[in-house]
């Protein structure tokens, strides 16, 4: 089962590759498809391709053939598609296009085959998985093409999919590297063991009482990846992990803040398999005692700067109501 999503992620790379060879005879042929398409291996770029290599070179024609939901102008696509049609770049168009369509099948028949295999784990969750919210599990058009997030459901016998950052990719990740809730846990009890096997920990080093280094080790991990991949997505989220994944990349950097927010996510992932309990933020971003006091202390700080003393919400409602209470009369 771990081997054979090697080949589907060897061909995954290498797909993107070959789909930029379409591209170069594309820009060869001065068609600039790249700038009326986001991609050119959408609906609306592959249909013209196809047609040209039919033999259509009529541009109104062609620019015809875009989907609905295109947001470039008939226009600027006419304007995109006169190029020069000459034979040789033909040919090697032809070429490039049969190629990206074989590998496509490829990948496909890899997924169907992982299908196949993910069917056959025996896992203790027979229940179907629930009905999730929209915008949640959602599906592109790069996702394995069997059903990820009820394999992972089977797995693990909670909805992952509710946790933001998490997708397809991260969960063929998950159940490849550590299989079922059942490994996971023998392997990893603690989250913190499971996030120190992906590297995404800090490796404090410590010596006389002082910590001399801080940063997370080299670890070479897919998943660690895809949960740095998972969280890069979140930058403009406003759930409370798109909320931590920015506040820990204006405190580290980039870099060190994606691998803080890829450690939290780690964590979640695990606490949920664990205690098989669905996501809640609200608990996932609670206020630890550790936490309430560095906000406490930051907040006395910027109170101090400013010639301020803050007073307990408590104390001073007690306070209130000892000045507005009326004189004890004789």
């Amino acid at each position: 089962m771990k081997r054979k999503p090697s080949g589907g992620k060897t061909a995954s790379r290498r797909s993107p590759k070959k789909s930029a060879s379409p591209q170069k005879s594309l820009t060869e042929m001065n068609i600039k498809l790249q700038h009326v398409f986001s991609d050119i291996d959408g609906v609306s770029a592959q249909a013209i391709i196809d047609a040209i290599l039919a033999g259509e070179r009529d541009p109104k024609k062609l620019a015809a053939l875009r989907d609905k939901r295109c947001r470039s102008s008939a226009e600027d696509i006419i304007e995109a598609l006169r190029g020069d049609y000459r034979e040789e770049y033909l040919f090697v168009l032809a070429q490039s296009q049969r190629t990206y369509r074989q590998l496509r099948e490829a990948i496909a028949a890899c997924d169907e085959k992982l299908g196949e295999l993910a069917a056959q784990v025996e896992c203790e969750v027979s229940s179907p998985l629930p009905e999730a919210p929209k915008g949640q599990r959602n599906v592109g058009k790069n996702s394995p093409q069997f059903a990820v997030f009820e394999t992972a459901w089977r797995f693990y016998g909670v909805d992952l999919g509710a946790v933001p950052g998490v997708s397809t990719g991260l969960l063929c990740a998950l159940i490849s590297e550590v299989g079922t809730r059942e490994q996971l846990l023998a392997a990893f009890p603690t989250p913190e063991r499971f996030a120190s096997w992906m590297g995404l920990c800090p490796d404090n080093r410590i010596s006389g009482g002082k910590v001399l280094k801080a940063k997370t080790r080299k670890v070479q991990s897919r998943l660690a990846g895809a949960f740095r991949l998972g969280v890069f997505g979140l930058q403009r989220s406003q759930t409370q992990m798109g909320g931590y994944l920015r506040r820990m990349k204006g405190k580290l950097g980039k870099a060190e803040g994606t691998t803080a927010a890829a450690h939290k996510l780690a964590r979640i992932v695990h606490g949920m398999i664990k205690s098989q309990k669905p996501y809640d933020e609200n608990e996932a971003f609670k206020l630890t005692p550790q936490s309430e006091a560095r906000r406490r202390k930051a907040l006395e700080k910027q109170a101090a700067a400013l010639g301020l003393t803050l007073q307990p919400a408590a104390a001073h409602a007690a306070a209130k109501l000892s000045k507005n209470k009326p004189p004890h009369s004789a």
